[in-house]
């Protein structure tokens, strides 16, 4: 592969330095900010050699070319370009600056609810379970353990103020414990509670603003946006009085003031306002789900997949919070889970039609993901590429939405879809099955029908090609790390779970030893010291990645042992990390260990569910 090659035409397909505002690049992606997303030729970039794959997210063009060819790729760009490099931090934050208010403002919600999701979905699957079980079990809801799993099930509705507010105060800079604290005055006790407001005989009111007007003391649950509201106007406060309130003072008089502030805002201004704003749009919400026959469902099936390709679908987090805390039922999810299972019936159809081994090894897994909820690799890495593909699968999901508008399924929870989402909508399992099976029918049967492979005489010159080759040699890779072996699919990362990069494994590390998993040569060391790319002394191209998004670490907590170019036999020492250390920075030590030349191999096995020592035979490749 000629690196200065692929590099000059990416430069070209992406309309020259006049379109770059900022180039970086990660452990296998070239991550490029661009000034005129029209002048990106998208189909000439995925057909550059060397390219396994091309999407935009967050205001980033990210361009996969994989270990041991993206820093040298990198390298040769930005010579041609004419700049200069910049971390990975820098371009996300020159790609953020450089989107809309709009979707500023819906990234902002993503980063505010996206963390809050384990803690929903917890609750979310423990109503589903003891709704279930009090199915086949009716006396159990009678029982002591039912009363206190109960109490467990529902603890993140009730106090969701709370956990709103200290991931909103982490993400506007400001103090969590303040947040948390703005969280509690909003949901205090001798506040009416807002879900006993239907049946008081009176409401509270306090008088205001010096006698101005009377506050109804009512307190926010079931609400959201007042919440991050709140929160905003707290962090900026505190952040502003931090720069102003003598050091001095500034423990006391800052946390103080921003509280007494933001917390008499919120009560007599913020909440009675902004409630009324959010419960028009959840209103809104539920006219459209319930609008006859289905018809507002079906368009909002139809337009879930584009709101991910436009990156602005973590807006839907902040609705479903908000009917669930509104009515106890989240009816939207049935709407993710069928756009989400159509756009993975159209890359299936893709899979199982296609004679391109390269999109086949592509598609099949990215459409497995997508079943479990997870879209990303199926949208870009195979459906939006072939455009009927997409709109296939938009039209699937489209059709199984109005199917649960129709059923009425609703889930006990939000963050889950596909697959696991039978979990938290257990009342509706039947209804739930059904609208997942007409939106994976109808998706897979027009893809099928409008996909046309384009590459038919390439495979069969490919086909020739192997049967002249000689018998594959099997080749045999001891653990790099002592750990846990798991599957590539329960890798908390689309890019390494859809085997964009190669198949292979994760090891769960126990220690901080890294060793060549062969005999071979380091091709590849990164500044980051995250990753290692090796060839084995028979071909195979090897990453090492250790942990996921420890590039954001700069190196911090990781020793090299060894140079690039360097001969190493099975078992040498390459790297070491501190494996507490990056867990307690807030990072998930879990290392994929990938084969990137998949493609040159028939067949590739891993060894996963058990434990393993440096050098122990985990992986092979034929």
């Amino acid at each position: 592969m000629n690196y200065k090659d692929t590099a000059k035409q990416i430069y070209d397909s992406i309309g020259k330095k006049e379109n770059i505002i900022s180039a970086a690049h990660c452990a296998t992606r070239l991550r490029l900010v661009i000034a005129n997303n029209k002048e990106i030729k998208k189909e000439a970039l995925e057909n550059i050699e060397g390219v396994k794959g091309v999407f935009e997210a967050s205001g980033q063009l990210q361009i996969i070319l994989g270990t041991g060819t993206v820093n040298k790729v990198f390298d040769e760009f930005i010579v041609m370009a004419g700049i200069e490099a910049q971390t990975k931090d820098e371009v996300k934050k020159i790609a953020v600056e450089k989107q809309n208010i709009f979707k500023r403002a819906v990234k902002t919600l993503g980063d505010i609810f996206v963390p809050i999701i384990p803690a929903i979905v917890a609750s979310g699957l423990l109503m589903g379970l003891l709704e279930g079980l009090c199915k086949v079990y009716p006396q159990m809801a009678e029982s002591g353990t039912y009363s206190i799993v109960h109490l467990f099930s529902n603890a993140a509705f009730v106090f969701l103020p709370i956990l709103i507010a200290m991931s909103a105060a982490k993400t506007f800079g400001g103090n969590i414990y303040l947040g948390a604290v703005i969280g509690m005055i909003m949901i205090h006790p001798d506040l009416l509670n807002a879900w006993g407001v239907a049946t008081a005989e009176s409401i509270p009111k306090a008088s205001t603003w010096f006698g101005l007007f009377e506050t109804p003391m009512v307190g926010y649950q079931g609400h959201v946006i007042p919440v991050v509201i709140a929160v905003w106007i707290m962090s900026m406060i505190e952040k502003k009085l931090h720069k102003i309130v003598p050091e001095i003072i500034d423990l006391f008089v800052t946390p103080f003031l921003s509280v007494l502030i933001t917390g008499y805002l919120t009560l007599t201004i913020i909440g009675p306002v902004f409630s009324v704003l959010e419960n028009y749009v959840l209103k809104g919400a539920g006219l459209l789900i319930t609008l006859p026959f289905g018809v507002g469902a079906f368009l909002a099936g139809a337009v879930y997949a584009p709101t991910v390709v436009a990156g602005v679908h973590h807006m839907y987090n902040a609705l479903e919070a908000g009917l669930l805390s509104s009515t106890n039922l989240n009816t939207w999810m049935p709407i993710a889970t069928a756009a989400n299972v159509g756009q993975a019936g159209a890359a299936l159809a893709v899979a199982l039609k296609t004679k391109n081994k390269k999109l086949k090894s592509m598609a099949l897994p990215a459409s497995l993901s997508a079943f479990l909820g997870i879209t990303e690799p199926a949208i870009f890495g195979v459906n939006i590429r072939f455009m009927k593909a997409f709109a296939a699968g938009c039209i699937g999901g489209a059709c199984g939405a109005l199917i649960g508008a129709v059923l009425k399924v609703g889930a006990s929870a939000y963050g889950v879809t596909g697959l696991f989402g039978f979990l938290i909508t257990t009342d509706y399992t039947i209804q739930y099955l059904i609208l997942m099976s007409v939106s994976i029918g109808v998706s897979f049967i027009l893809s099928w029908i409008m996909f046309k492979d384009e590459n038919k005489n390439t495979n069969s010159t490919l086909k020739k090609s192997e049967n002249n080759q000689p018998e594959a040699i099997e080749e045999l890779f001891g653990s790099p790390i002592e750990g846990r072996t798991i599957s590539l699919a329960d890798v908390p990362d689309e890019t390494f779970r859809s085997e964009m990069l190669g198949k292979g494994m994760a090891i769960i590390p126990s220690s901080g030893k890294v060793a060549s998993p062969c005999d071979g040569k380091v091709t590849t060391v990164f500044d980051t010291k995250h990753a290692i790319g090796i060839i084995s002394s028979k071909g195979a191209e090897l990453l090492i990645h250790i942990g996921l998004d420890t590039v954001k670490l700069n190196g911090k907590y990781f020793t090299i042992h060894v140079k690039e170019g360097a001969e190493v036999k099975k078992g040498d020492v390459i790297a070491s990390f501190d494996v507490g250390k990056i867990k307690e920075a807030g990072y998930d030590t879990v290392t994929p260990f990938i084969i990137t030349n998949s493609d040159d191999y028939k067949q590739i096995e891993a060894e996963t569910g058990k434990e393993v020592k440096i050098s122990e035979t985990i992986l092979s490749a034929k």
